[in-house]
């Protein structure tokens, strides 16, 4: 039975009562902004962004409450109490990457030299007796020639796909482009 994780409810009464204080400096408040004005950025990061700047309880902002600033970015009083708590705790720029845990993702089967060899194999001529590869036989191929110690067609599917839908492939399905004609 794996072991229970613990998580800080925050409360309505609560939010009011503030164990992290904000307080941006002038380039980080800066940059907050940037980042929410300018370019394209993912969608938790620019909440978090928000939730930083209005929290912020420096001398020239006065700092919303938790509460506050849930209802007014529409997100739940638990994610500001986060955001607040990470920033004090990991620092600034943490706050805004994403984290990649080892231990919650999946090892790669395929790394980049693994990856090129079945490229390879991909396009190259099939077995004898047969017109194309399929992903039945790549897998077995993959497994024989001692590429990887195992592998489902489902995963030779995903990496070929990410491998071929490239634009410059010329056969990846994509329509050729046609000139306009001069006016």
């Amino acid at each position: 039975m794996a072991p229970q994780r613990r998580r800080c409810i925050v409360t309505a009464e609560q939010a009011g009562v503030k164990k992290y204080i904000v307080k941006l400096s002038d380039e980080e408040r800066e940059q907050l902004t940037t980042l929410i004005h300018k370019g394209k950025h993912r969608a938790g990061q620019l909440v978090r962004a928000r939730i930083l700047l209005k929290a912020d309880a420096s001398e020239t902002c006065g700092g919303w409450s938790d509460s506050q600033i849930a209802a007014a970015l529409d997100t739940s009083v638990n994610t500001v109490a986060r955001t607040r708590q990470q920033l004090v705790e990991e620092g600034f720029e943490s706050d805004l990457t994403r984290k990649h845990s080892p231990a919650s993702a999946r090892q790669r089967i395929f790394d980049g030299a693994s990856e090129a060899k079945l490229i390879a194999l991909a396009c190259s001529d099939p077995p004898k007796g047969r017109v194309r590869w399929t992903l039945k036989l790549l897998e077995s191929a993959v497994v024989e020639l001692n590429i990887v110690d195992r592998a489902s067609d489902n995963t030779i599917g995903r990496t070929l796909k990410k491998t071929f839908s490239s634009l410059t492939f010329r056969s990846n399905g994509s329509s050729p482009r046609t000139p306009t004609p001069p006016s």
